[in-house]
């Protein structure tokens, strides 16, 4: 038997949606039937992207920017009257030693990747409270559980969404929203343009043996975002070849 997800009549928003696994993501519910929101930093790429996919709607939104937020979740509800998936994968790298990371580095990592998912749940909760359904699904990695060399605000920032995450699932459950967590380990653009030994070395401690392309990360985030999984909320889930054993 095929496995299938039919979204048909739900409107989604996914961050960092130009290219990746937000990209992947948007493709993946496109074709289950959803009304699907593009949004990211890169408004060339986002209509490109939005062009490919018949109905798709995209915006240029900064995710740390509380207004802009709230402005597009306004945006969202205005045109089709709700809000049911949210997918928060926006993010930024400033990938330093601990000695050399400045303030600016700091505050701006942990700004898209922790305060992004924070103000989009946040302005998409009265409505999923309203219609008593939501599913959210933020994106963490490997080095949000185990830290990861050069990457202190990286780590921080997706360290901080697995906390988010558990709270927010224990806060608005009660209302019929579910909210999880991903870890994947994908073939995007922080993968390829990695220097070939340390790819390679990277790619030696995963057991599958390969980075999963990202439409097949995208499978994983349909799950969690689907009715059959209505009774998983406060997981994350690993996506990772088994990485994470």
């Amino acid at each position: 038997m095929k496995t299938t997800y039919d979204f048909t009549g739900r409107t989604v928003v996914i961050t960092g949606a130009g290219r990746g696994i937000g990209l992947a993501a948007a493709r993946f519910f496109h074709a289950a039937g959803a009304v699907v929101w593009l949004v990211g930093r890169d408004g060339a790429r986002l209509k490109e992207a939005a062009d490919d996919l018949d109905g798709a709607r995209f915006a240029e939104v900064d995710v740390s920017r509380t207004s802009e937020v709230e402005g597009l979740v306004s945006d969202v509800v205005a045109d089709t009257g709700r809000v049911d998936i949210l997918i928060n994968n926006a993010g930024i790298l400033r990938d330093r030693m601990l000695w050399n990371l400045t303030d600016e580095d700091w505050d701006s990592v942990l700004a898209v990747h922790l305060g992004g998912p924070f103000r989009f749940i946040r302005a998409c909760t009265p409505h999923f409270r309203s219609q008593y359904w939501g599913r959210v699904v933020n994106v963490t990695s490997y080095a949000g559980i185990h830290g990861n060399v050069g990457q202190t605000a990286y780590s921080a920032a997706k360290s901080g969404i697995i906390g988010l995450t558990k709270t927010a699932a224990k806060e608005l459950v009660r209302f019929g929203v579910t909210v999880n967590a991903i870890s994947p380990v994908a073939e995007t653009r922080m993968i390829t343009s990695l220097p070939d030994q340390q790819r390679e070395r990277l790619q030696s401690i995963i057991p599958a043996g390969y980075f999963a392309p990202a439409s097949e990360i995208a499978w994983a985030l349909g799950f969690l975002a689907s009715d059959q999984a209505g009774y998983v909320t406060g997981t994350v889930l690993p996506v990772d070849g088994g990485m994470s054993i």
